[in-house]
This record gives structure tokens, C-alpha cells and sequence, in this order.
């Protein structure tokens, strides 16, 4: 929803290292009417089954930039606990890493009222990419 005064902002996360979305990761958004100015914080949410995230806080009419912060550590901590489980019950090799090469992932982009962003962010334990999205 947006009107000619505000922007939207919408979000949804990939696990390209699984191929599935990326359910329980909290997300946090800030806004700001300008450069230099301070970042507010709005109030934030957590990815669902299907990896978006649909309830994010409506942004205050003037905001120019935006930010996400992903928490990221604990999603995948989660996942390979749940990962070392399930090997533990085969004989499969099991895989090592050291979770999150990044513990969190903080996108920031510009805005223009009237405009709704959608900014997708294909994950995986070494490596992040994000894109406007539809």
C-alpha cells in the first residue's frame, strides 16, 4: 500500500544454499528523511514459511532512505543445529561450517514517495545478493 506522499517497502529471503525460503529470520527497519540525518527506528518483523515478510511498519511521510537489518546469525545457527541433527541419525558425512560468515546483513536504499520496493535477498552462509524486485 502506498500513497503519493510515503513509499512501501516490502521483503522476502532465499537460502540459495538450500533452494528454499528462509523462514524465522528477524528483520528490523530504520528510516530517514535525508542524508546525514538519524536513522529511526520503526519496528520490524520476521520472515514466515514462504521466507517473506509481510507486516513491516509503514514508513513516515519525508523518508528519502530506508534500511533493512537481517539477523542472520541466528537463522542459520538454527538451520545447522536442525542439519547436525538429522546427520547424526545417517551415516552422511557431515558438513562444516562455521554458520554465518555473515551475522547480519543491513541493505540501505533510496526512496521516493509514492513507490512501493520490494528488495528480495538471495542468501547463503558466505555470501548475500539483493535486487529491486517486483
Amino acid at each position: 500500500m502506498s500513497t503519493e506522499t510515503t513509499a512501501s517497502v516490502s521483503t522476502h529471503i532465499l537460502d540459495t544454499s538450500i533452494g528454499r525460503p528462509a523462514e524465522g529470520v528477524a528483520i528490523a527497519l530504520s528510516a530517514r528523511p535525508g542524508p546525514g540525518t538519524e536513522w529511526t527506528a520503526l519496528g520490524g518483523s520476521a520472515t514466515d514459511a514462504d521466507g517473506r515478510c509481510k507486516d513491516l511498519p509503514a514508513l513516515p511521510e519525508g523518508t528519502t532512505h530506508v534500511r533493512l537489518d537481517f539477523e542472520t546469525e541466528a537463522y542459520f545457527s538454527h538451520r545447522n543445529n536442525a542439519n547436525q541433527q538429522a546427520e547424526a541419525q545417517q551415516d552422511a558425512p557431515r558438513v562444516r561450517d562455521s554458520g554465518a560468515f555473515f551475522p547480519e546483513v543491513a541493505i540501505t536504499f533510496a526512496v521516493v514517495p509514492g513507490e512501493h520496493y520490494h528488495v528480495p535477498l538471495l542468501l547463503n552462509p558466505f555470501g548475500y545478493s539483493v535486487y529491486r524486485g517486483s
